[in-house]
């Protein structure tokens, strides 16, 4: 019942007005799980599909963020790998940091989105005009978000907000007529 009601209210909402997308790390690209090496070091899991997506929006002319608290050196290279111009790691304050990266953009509430996993990502509802939770979100975030998708974090969550970003553009039929041309991510 819920997500009958959340796909009734994202059809009245504007999808195409959202011109920056905002992506939590940990728990919405990765599963949430940390694996360490024997030298201590994190490695994170990332699904290639979410990475494509990510570039698909990029190339429809959506600005791509990431923003998290973590800081492990593979957040940043995943940013780099898929030409993030802002990526913002270890913050405290999403918040403060999501509305300096607004007003660096000149890019207002009602076009960011973002998807969080988790209760510090509520925090930053005041400055979205779309909080996203990925399936397996906690709890009270999912009941705030104002769309909970059916996909869980690191397993094709930001795919599935992609296709509907991308479908609500109508440039999503093109992409499964033609394909996609320009590399992996």
């Amino acid at each position: 019942m819920r997500q009958l009601l959340q796909r009734t209210l994202l059809r009245h909402r504007d999808l195409a007005a959202i011109q920056l997308l905002v992506c939590d790390v940990d728990g919405v690209l990765t599963d949430g799980g940390l694996h360490y090496d024997a030298q201590g070091q994190v490695l994170k899991r990332f699904d290639v599909r979410d990475g494509l997506a990510i570039r698909m929006l990029q190339r429809a002319g959506l600005e791509v963020a990431f923003l998290s608290g973590g800081r492990s050196g593979a957040i940043e290279q995943r940013a780099a790998h898929l030409d993030i111009r802002h990526c913002l790691v270890g913050v405290g304050d999403k918040l403060s940091a999501l509305r300096q990266l607004q007003a660096d953009l000149q890019c207002a509430r009602q076009q960011t989105a973002f998807i969080g996993d988790d209760l510090n990502d509520l925090t930053v509802r005041p400055a979205t005009g779309l909080l996203i939770s990925p399936a397996d979100g906690a709890p009270g975030l999912r009941c705030q978000a104002d769309w909970v998708l059916r996909r869980r974090g690191g397993d094709g969550a930001v795919r599935e907000l992609a296709e509907a970003l991308l479908q609500r553009r109508g440039l999503w039929r093109q992409l499964n007529r033609e394909g996609w041309r320009e590399g992996n991510a």
